[in-house]
């Protein structure tokens, strides 16, 4: 029976067969029944390699950290993840780089640490009431790879990407004619996200569908 360990681009955790591309973690946040206690145990919420090193983990041991799934890293940016340092050490070394330069200027950066950055990052995606922050912006300012919704009590997510919208499903992305480039519309990506953005990170995005 699949567990709950599968994130969507809101950032919620379900239950899905389908894994993705990418695995990832937010601390420990299960129980020894492999149920899911709480929604993050650390503010360094971080995507992995599925495949490292022939390393091989048992899914939801008791006191290790909860493997967490994603479709593909544009939908873990959207939930508020970011590269792992030690698995995925040049994506996360472009990652900071770019994120340092991209928000320099909107942050009041007292270290360039990855613990301060994360700090950072966890303000940007849940509000005091835990819920998921977003910000509104017209579609066609917004680069590839961002995920929105459209509506503010939608609940599905879309997928921004070559001047084309993509609904996100468990199973992977369905095309959207019906739209308007101009129409004003929910970032669910972070801002600083966002930023890194539109400063040459590309997103691995999955339509293998």
């Amino acid at each position: 029976m699949p567990l709950q360990n599968r994130v969507t681009p809101f950032g919620k955790i379900i239950v899905s067969p389908q894994r993705g591309m990418f695995t990832g973690n937010r601390g420990v946040i299960h129980n020894s029944d492999k149920k899911i206690v709480r929604q993050h145990a650390l503010k360094a919420w971080i995507t992995c390699r599925l495949e490292y090193k022939n390393a091989h983990r048992e899914v939801m041991t008791p006191n290790r950290w909860t493997e967490l799934f994603f479709w593909d890293e544009a939908t873990a940016f959207a939930a508020g993840h970011r590269p792992c340092a030690y698995c995925r050490n040049t994506d996360f070394k472009k990652f900071k780089s770019l994120w340092l330069k991209a928000n320099k200027d909107i942050f009041k950066i007292e270290d360039e640490s990855m613990k301060f950055i994360d700090t950072l990052l966890h303000t940007e995606r849940l509000t005091i009431q835990r819920e998921k922050k977003f910000q509104t912006a017209p579609l066609n300012t917004l680069p590839k790879g961002v995920f929105i919704k459209r509506e503010a009590l939608e609940s599905a997510a879309y997928l921004w990407w070559q001047n084309q919208l993509f609904l996100w499903t468990e199973k992977g992305y369905t095309l959207i004619e019906n739209f308007s480039e101009t129409e004003k519309v929910f970032v669910l990506t972070p801002p600083s996200i966002v930023n890194i953005f539109k400063q040459g990170y590309v997103p691995i995005v999955n339509f293998n569908f």
